[in-house]
């Protein structure tokens, strides 16, 4: 039994170091035990999830509806939570059931780690349908991860996107949907920018994306217009060209 409190205590001194470590805004450690949500929502939940796999029926929710109530996390008490978690101001925060969540985490708020559909609610029970985050994975504000997938180590999620694919390691991904944006060597450190990121066959339109090509045909045709105008059609795209840029706007796809 001695041995087990000292095991807490041990890991309750690690979260508060881990916020310590990696807030700016810590200044003394009192601060971050009695001001911190994040961290007070993980102690919540470690006592949730330990409650559920020895199968206490119904407290062990009770437990993560009173922690969503004082500190606006959600964390289901089956979800998996690695050493050295941080939640970063907490609110909106969602974790779903079977999601596993790896060492060295940063979690900022309004992250949703969730499943991808409701439909056919009995054959989804009892199975895998949440993320899975590596070690050293940081998802950044607003970002939803949908389905049971893997987002490798190091990676990390831009704010607002919405990622429905696995996630290669040491690499960021940003848009709606989620696309690789730069490449990290986990060596060296050195990043390499995706200038060409390759088109994911997904249902969920990129809104952004669209208005961007629309611009950029609008501004060759104005640009042609102009140069028609001013007399310098040597100078100008010839109207094939917009045409075809306007067709298939390749630079921006």
């Amino acid at each position: 039994m001695l041995r087990g409190v000292r095991r807490l205590l041990e890991q309750l001194r690690e979260d508060v170091q881990t916020v310590r470590d990696r807030d700016p805004a810590a200044r003394s450690y009192v601060e971050v035990m009695l001001t911190t949500p994040g961290l007070h929502a993980i102690w919540m939940h470690r006592l949730s999830h330990r409650l559920h796999r020895r199968g206490v029926p119904l407290f062990p929710r009770v437990v993560s509806h009173v922690a969503r109530f004082l500190t606006g996390v959600e964390i289901h008490p089956g979800a998996t939570i690695g050493r050295e978690f941080f939640i970063d101001h907490g609110m909106g925060v969602v974790i779903g059931e079977t999601a596993e969540i790896g060492d060295r985490v940063t979690v900022y708020q309004g992250v949703t780690l969730g499943i991808y559909h409701t439909s056919n609610v009995s054959a989804m029970r009892g199975t895998k349908r949440h993320p899975t985050l590596r070690d050293g994975v940081t998802v950044t504000v607003g970002a939803k991860i949908l389905g049971a997938i893997t987002v490798g180590e190091g990676a990390i999620v831009g704010a607002g996107s919405v990622v429905t694919r696995d996630v290669p390691p040491h690499t960021t991904v940003v848009g709606v949907p989620g696309r690789v944006v730069v490449e990290r060597d986990p060596e060296t450190g050195i990043s390499r920018r995706v200038d060409q990121p390759q088109r994911l066959n997904v249902d969920l339109p990129d809104p952004v994306l669209e208005v961007v090509r629309c611009l950029h045909a609008k501004v060759l045709m104005l640009e042609a217009r102009v140069a028609e105008l001013e007399g310098s059609e040597g100078n100008a795209p010839s109207p094939e060209t917009v045409r075809d840029s306007v067709a298939t706007p390749s630079m921006l796809s």
